[in-house]
């Protein structure tokens, strides 16, 4: 049977201010009058705590319950403070209410609990298909089709051709067996300034001669080529010596050949030099590139070159191209080499897809590429690889007939869905660039650890300023775990309340009716209402005097049968001054004029019926609007009230309703026709 969770009206905890008046003929103790005995039959309205939950986890009813399948998802409730589908409140909270621990474990049958609790709801299918969608990245074939030419063309979009013109087209060509709610993630490339073709020949380009005498701190200008490249940066070569860039502007669209020119600040990092990160990189042109003879290792050699660069006051090192043989070892996302007379690995640092897809894991190789730092901890050499055995990790750049002209660009991301026929820009969705990472303080395009969720409402606010309340937007951006040394895709779902954005974590507050009977707690979305009778008792007297405002606003001369004082009726009796139902014919008759051709038993039997059909529903669908069947289940309000009686006798009733349709309630029985 599905379960459903009925919200429920808070009850407790208020007070109704009502004039106050002097005692009157309305129940007045007199002698004969018997006091009751009290019970711990109570309605409480509580809302869970975090030790509640951790409670909840501990129970060993719920530990029974939930069996090995779900023991974590049980403890995950303890630890994170919300109920989940695999461990439902209707089926756990039970075992709380019926644990010794539980404060209200005295309770006696009859009692009712509404407790309020936090659950995970399921998030929107965008989330999980944003965060899986395949990735892309725009490439010089590309451009050279956005532009229309393999000459005269840029590595990037511009005005003149957009991202937003241009990517739609080369999607569709590149997933032609995408479907509907199709996902990608593409990374480009963009100017706000058009390149300008045909232009006189500029001058050759001439290699700079500056890195063979670099130190940490240097201003240098670098006129050089792309040697080596990784997802980290390349390596650049001038005219007397190398340097490692770590992760330039334009990183991705740089490949080896490429002639650059770089306006550096020279720093270091794991005994390297290399170029500060986010420093720009303007392609001037191609050339062809030769690599020096490679420096071959012994591992003698090895330990030397590393107990030599971390020596105290050691100066940072250069780049040093070498060629190395060793076996394969894939832990993750990092491939070493493990080499012979030493136990310092290799790895391959910033490795492309082509490099990690040439080194197979229990494989034994031969690479070369250059060296760039040191990883003192990890016993470890980084080294940036361009062949490995007979093969070029990269094909080498051909002098073109003219440089590719080059324009200021900066990278971005962008999330694309299809439609059925067609990719366009995922409404209402973002993902974060380099320049958002940086905004935010991230030193690397990923987050790590806490995300900074207070940061994203402030860019949501930025890039919808035209935002209306209930809007709802996706943010996708990348996560880096350091347990599992690895990079995902990760998308949350922020909400537009008019005011500001805030994050949908699919934790919602909802509350459940629990009742106890035969000493046990069990879910129960029906209501049990009890009204002690007395003055001054705020929830008895909420409901009674809803029902004289009914008597008043929905009976032909209502107010004939209402107290001067207007909280006591005598349609049916209710008496929100004395917290009770006053039965008393006699007194009736006093009240109102009507009844005196009528008997005692008459008046009575009317008086009863009214209330059972007609006033208490009227006041039950003012209290409870929202109430409504289930299906599969018998939803139903009881309350427990005292009556007043003719021999002045305050004695205990029961009376019960079924909810028939949206505040609507039918009349069940009362145990005062028993």
């Amino acid at each position: 049977m599905k379960r459903h969770i009925n919200k429920l009206l808070l009850l407790g905890g208020f007070a109704l201010a009502l004039s106050s008046c002097d005692d009157n003929s309305w129940n007045d103790k007199l002698p004969g009058f018997e006091e009751p005995e009290p019970s711990q039959v109570e309605s409480i309205d509580y809302t869970l705590t975090a030790n509640d939950y951790k409670l909840v986890a501990a129970n060993s009813a719920n530990k029974a319950l939930a069996g090995s399948d779900k023991a974590k998802a049980l403890a995950a409730v303890g630890t994170q403070g919300y109920f989940s589908d695999e461990i439902p409140a209707a089926d756990y909270i039970p075992g709380l209410l019926n644990d010794y621990k539980f404060q209200y474990f005295t309770l006696e049958n009859g009692s009712a609990m509404n407790i309020t609790y936090r659950t995970a709801t399921a998030l929107p299918e965008e989330i999980k298909a944003i965060a899986a969608a395949e990735k892309y990245t725009v490439n010089e074939a590309d451009y050279q089709s956005v532009w229309k030419s393999d000459e005269d063309y840029t590595l990037s979009f511009a005005p003149s051709h957009t991202a937003a013109k241009s990517l739609p087209g080369i999607l569709k060509a590149k997933f032609p067996d995408a479907v509907a709610d199709d996902y990608v993630i593409v990374n480009y490339n963009t100017s706000s300034t058009d390149p300008v073709f045909n232009t006189p020949d500029e001058p050759a380009f001439e290699l700079s001669n500056v890195l063979g005498s670099i130190a940490k701190g240097n201003n240098v200008e670098i006129n050089g080529y792309v040697a080596a490249v990784s997802t980290q940066g390349p390596v650049v070569v001038d005219a007397s010596g190398s340097v490692f860039a770590y992760l330039p502007t334009n990183n991705s669209a740089l490949k080896v050949g490429d002639q650059v020119t770089i306006d550096a600040t020279i720093d270091s990092y794991n005994y390297g030099f290399q170029v500060k990160r986010n420093t720009d990189v303007t392609v001037k042109g191609t050339q062809t590139v030769t690599y020096p003879a490679a420096k071959t290792w012994t591992g003698a050699e090895i330990d030397k070159f590393a107990a030599d660069v971390t020596a105290k006051d050691a100066a940072p090192f250069s780049p040093i191209y070498s060629k190395f043989t060793g076996k394969v070892v894939v832990d993750g996302t990092y491939t070493n080499i493990v080499l012979e007379g030493t136990d310092v690995k290799l790895s391959a640092y910033g490795a492309t897809d082509a490099v990690k897809a040439a080194l197979t894991e229990g494989a034994t190789v031969s690479l070369e590429g250059y060296v760039m730092a040191y990883v003192k901890k990890n016993k470890i050499l980084n080294v940036i690889v361009t062949k490995i055995g007979e093969s070029s990790i990269s094909t080498l750049a051909a002098a073109a007939s003219r440089a590719v002209v080059t324009v200021p660009s900066v990278n971005e991301n962008a999330v694309y869905k299809f439609d059925g026929s067609d990719w366009a820009a995922a409404p209402s969705t973002v993902i974060l660039s380099h320049a958002d990472y940086q905004a935010m303080g991230q030193s690397h395009d990923n987050f790590s650890g806490d995300v900074p969720s207070n940061y994203m409402p402030i860019m949501l606010k930025n890039r919808f300023p035209y935002a209306d309340t209930d809007d709802t937007m996706f943010v996708a951006y990348y996560y880096y775990d350091s347990s599992s040394k690895t990079t995902t895709t990760r998308c949350d779902q922020y909400l537009y309340n008019g005011t500001e954005c805030t994050l949908n974590d699919g934790i919602v507050t909802e509350t459940a009716q629990f009742v106890k009977s035969n000493g046990k707690w069990n879910y129960d979305p029906s209501m049990v209402i009890t009204l002690p009778y007395g003055k001054g008792v705020a929830i008895s007297t909420l409901y009674f005097q809803t029902c004289v405002d009914w008597v008043r606003d929905n009976v032909t001369d209502g107010a004939a049968y209402i107290s001067s004082y207007g909280n006591n009726e005598y349609y049916c009796g209710t008496s929100a001054y004395q917290g009770n139902v006053d039965m008393r014919p006699g007194s009736a008759k006093e009240a109102y004029a009507g009844y005196a051709s009528m008997s005692d038993d008459e008046v009575m039997a009317l008086m009863k019926k009214r209330f059972e059909t007609e006033v208490m529903p009227g006041a039950l669908a003012i209290l409870h609007p929202d109430m409504k069947p289930i299906d599969g289940i018998d939803v139903t309000v009881t309350i427990n009230f005292y009556y007043y009686t003719a021999d002045r006798k305050t004695l205990p009733a029961t009376v019960v309703y079924k909810v028939t349709a949206p505040a609507t309630f039918e009349f069940v029985s009362c145990t005062w026709n028993d």
